[in-house]
């Protein structure tokens, strides 16, 4: 698996739509609109906030900091929602490598090494058809299953 060559940290910040997602523990209770939050700090680290609604109506939200791992353009990341207390452990960062990216930033695949975890995200809710086909083509093509993919539903 790849990343992308390099990443544009500060124009990357901003909200990103979940299209897509393979299924994981942690957003169990999310049953749409869910939203990730990028905000760049003064200390060079991004705040993320990432939101969702729950089965009950309910916003869910979770607060984490990310930090770039090596160059200053360098697609890798590592994450972690766990209190800063315990960010001195190593177990409480997850990899959060850019995969796949347009090049006017609008349409993004996120994933780590083990390909357990997989995010399709969009700066608009919806992605034309034809680009969300040829995203899948080139994950599949990374060793990606696209067929687990979870399409994240949009309501108002």
């Amino acid at each position: 698996m790849r990343p992308i060559a390099t990443l544009d940290v500060p124009r990357y910040m901003c909200s990103w739509y979940e299209i897509a997602k393979f299924p994981n523990r942690f957003q169990k209770k999310c049953v749409a609109n869910t939203v990730a939050q990028y905000t760049l700090l003064t200390s060079g680290r991004v705040r993320v906030t990432n939101r969702c609604r729950m089965a009950n109506g309910e916003m869910d939200e979770a607060i984490g900091m990310a930090r770039q791992m090596g160059a200053k353009n360098s697609p890798k990341l590592k994450v972690r929602f766990a209190p800063e207390w315990l960010s001195f452990l190593d177990a409480v960062w997850g990899d959060y490598w850019v995969l796949d990216l347009d090049p006017a930033y609008q349409l993004v695949a996120v994933g780590e090494p083990s390909r357990e975890y997989l995010w399709v995200l969009s700066r608009t809710p919806t992605v034309p058809a034809p680009e969300y086909q040829a995203l899948l083509r080139r994950l599949e093509a990374q060793g990606f299953d696209v067929s687990k993919l979870e399409v994240t539903r949009q309501s108002r």
